[in-house]
């Protein structure tokens, strides 16, 4: 099949967060959003079979998943990550936020501080400070329009503040760093030499550019097998969220017996039932569509580089290596704060992700979804043209 990634679907009067809730959240309800993380894109045919197979069924009862399933992702997973899981790793729950949350009431106490890499994925924050931990940064470095990690910083971070725990985020969200071996090898000895656990959130690792490779942490030594939660979902993949299922893998069993033990303390047990029907549905027969996507998001980045260049130069683009979220630095406009944020919603009117809720690093900073069609893109490019024309 070909997939027209260019067709315009209204989504309002969908329930949709994105478009039908502008005015709860604040923003005028003119304004064109992409911000958050999900797609403007139809979901692959077959998963739409699929349900309305078992849609026309008519019973929506109790429902977990049998054999076939986990067979499907081993087959996904080696056949696009080069690695191997096996059955009794695998622990279902209705999203990665979930699994954080359940990773960090299960493998800490309250008072104990957990470590992140801001700017990085708000909800990383919240789900640390909500549950009465003590939020540690080893904050990214941002030289020469690039990302990088200060080794030195994160080790002395772990030892001056005795973290139990760090969570990890690749592809990195916001920033679009896809971290490399060598990069990943050094956080996960340092962590091992420290007997420091990882939530490793890669729930964006489908989508990598070209000369970028994903490498699943836990594959690369068994020694971060053993102390690594991976976070995976056909979500983001799939434009599937919500139907809330995300498959979370942890080898180490005591680590498991942990986590599965906060989870039924919280009174959590069966998937949603659709979710089940379109996971394994994406993984099995939604190839072809992610190939053809990517190629189409690859198209939206060179399109938002280009225009960038010719018609806003003040704006720069963080080039990303993973994700279809891209990091623009707005600094070059000096701009405070509220400055920003008015040209941004009330001259350009567009919902951007606000750098600042990834962090303070995250300032003078904004993330804007490409996951549309393009000419959807290209009205929010134009918008902003306009708005700082009028600077």
């Amino acid at each position: 099949m070909c997939y027209n990634f260019d067709q315009i679907i209204d989504r309002k009067n969908t329930n949709s967060i994105k478009y039908d809730f502008t005015q709860k959240h604040g923003k005028p309800i003119d304004i064109l959003p992409l911000w958050i993380a999900d797609m403007d894109f139809r979901v692959p045919e077959q998963v739409i079979d699929a349900l309305t197979k078992s849609n026309s069924h008519g019973i929506f009862g109790y429902s977990d998943t049998r054999g076939e399933y986990v067979e499907t992702l081993k087959t996904w997973f080696n056949d696009n990550l080069d690695w191997k899981i096996k059955d009794e790793w695998l622990v279902k729950t209705p999203g990665v936020v979930f699994a954080l949350c359940t990773a960090i009431q299960a493998l800490t106490n309250e008072g104990d501080a957990v470590l992140i890499q801001r700017p990085v994925y708000y909800p990383f924050s919240s789900s640390i400070e909500k549950n009465n931990r003590k939020l540690i940064n080893n904050p990214l470095i941002y030289k020469n329009g690039k990302y990088s990690i200060d080794y030195a910083d994160f080790e002395e971070k772990i030892i001056a503040n005795k973290i139990k725990l760090f969570i990890l985020c690749n592809p990195h969200n916001p920033v679009g760093r896809v971290w490399t071996k060598k990069e990943l090898t050094t956080i996960g000895d340092i962590c091992v030499k420290h007997q420091v656990k990882i939530i490793s959130d890669e729930i964006h690792s489908a989508f990598t550019y070209p000369n970028h490779r994903h490498f699943v942490l836990a594959s690369l030594k068994p020694e971060f097998n053993n102390i690594t939660l991976t976070c995976t979902s056909p979500s983001k993949t799939f434009n599937i969220a919500g139907l809330q299922v995300s498959n979370i893998f942890i080898a180490n069993p005591n680590i498991r017996e942990k986590f599965v033990q906060v989870m039924e303390r919280n009174g959590y047990s069966e998937l949603n039932s659709l979710g089940i029907i379109a996971c394994q549905a994406a993984y099995k027969y939604g190839s072809v569509w992610l190939n053809q996507l990517k190629t189409y998001l690859k198209g939206n980045l060179d399109f938002t580089r280009d225009f960038l260049a010719k018609h806003l130069p003040q704006i720069k683009l963080v080039e990303p290596e993973g994700t279809y979220l891209l990091w623009l630095d707005f600094s070059d406009l000096n701009l405070s704060d509220e400055e920003l944020e008015d040209l941004i919603v009330n001259k350009a009117k567009l919902w951007l992700a606000s750098g600042e809720i990834f962090g303070e690093e995250g300032k003078q900073f904004e993330r804007i979804n490409i996951s549309c069609p393009r000419q959807t893109l290209k009205t929010a490019l134009i918008h902003l043209k306009k708005a700082i024309k009028s600077l």
